[in-house]
C-alpha cells in the first residue's frame, strides 16, 4: 500500500507520463526535432542525431543545446517541432476522475511548449484537472533537470516541496525534485537510463499507481 497522504501539491511531467509512451507522440516530436537539427546545423541525419543526443545529455533539451552553440530562433524551434498530429493520443476519462480526487492542487511541469501542452491535455481530456501548467517558456527556456527550473516552478505555484510529489518518466529529472524534498515517482522503465535512490517509487502505469494510493490519514 502506497501512502502519500502528506502530499498537497501533485506535479506531473506530461509527455510519456500523463499518457503511455506506446501512443507514440514523442516519436513524432523527435522526428521533427531531428529534421530541425539537420537543417539548422547542416549535418547529415545520423551525425545530427548524435549531436542532438549530446545536447540532451549536456543541456537537458535539444533547444538548450542549440541555443548554447548556434544562432537559432527558439520560438520557431518550439513551433516547428511541436506541430504534430495528436491522433494517436487517447482520451482517458478514468485518469481524469483519479486526478480530480487527489487531495490538494495539481500541476503540469513540462519541457514542452505551452501551446503544445494545452493541446495534449485537451486531447487526453484532463485539461480541467490542473491548477496550472509550467511550460518551457515559463522558465525562460531553461529546462528540467536544471534546479533553477524547479525553483521557478515552485515559486510560481507557491507550494512547500516537502508536501509535494513529482511524477516523471526521465530518471535524472527526478533528482532535483528529491533534493528539494519532494516525493518522487518514476513512470515507466526509465528509458534504460540509470536509476538511483533519488527515486522513491517506480510505476509502469500512472493510472494504476494513482489507483493504489490511500489517503486515509489525510487531513
Amino acid at each position: 500500500m502506497i501512502d502519500l497522504s502528506h502530499v498537497k501539491a501533485w506535479v506531473f511531467d506530461m509527455d510519456d507520463t500523463l499518457y503511455p509512451r506506446e501512443q507514440g507522440l514523442m516519436s513524432l516530436v523527435q522526428a521533427r526535432i531531428n529534421a530541425y537539427v539537420v537543417e539548422a546545423v547542416g549535418l547529415a541525419p545520423q551525425e545530427a542525431r548524435l549531436l542532438q543526443r549530446q545536447f540532451l545529455d549536456e543541456h537537458g533539451t535539444t533547444l538548450a543545446g542549440l541555443m548554447a552553440n548556434y544562432t537559432i530562433d527558439p520560438e520557431d524551434f518550439l513551433r516547428v517541432v511541436h506541430e504534430v498530429p495528436l491522433d494517436g493520443v487517447e482520451r482517458n476519462p478514468r485518469l481524469a476522475e483519479r486526478l480530480k480526487i487527489l487531495p490538494g492542487r495539481r500541476f503540469v511541469f513540462t519541457n514542452g511548449a505551452r501551446d503544445y501542452a494545452h493541446r495534449v491535455l485537451d486531447r487526453i481530456g484532463i485539461a480541467d484537472c490542473f491548477d496550472g501548467v509550467f511550460a518551457i517558456e515559463d522558465g525562460d527556456l531553461t529546462p528540467k533537470p536544471a534546479p533553477s527550473a524547479f525553483r521557478r516552478m515552485i515559486e510560481r505555484f507557491d507550494f512547500e516541496p516537502r508536501c509535494a510529489a513529482f511524477f516523471e518518466d526521465t530518471p535524472r529529472n527526478l533528482e532535483p525534485a528529491k533534493a528539494l524534498g519532494m516525493a518522487t515517482v518514476l513512470i515507466g522503465d526509465g528509458h534504460g537510463k540509470p536509476l538511483g535512490d533519488h527515486i522513491d517509487h517506480i510505476a509502469p502505469d500512472l493510472l494504476d499507481f494513482l489507483n493504489a494510493l490511500t489517503f486515509k490519514d489525510a487531513a
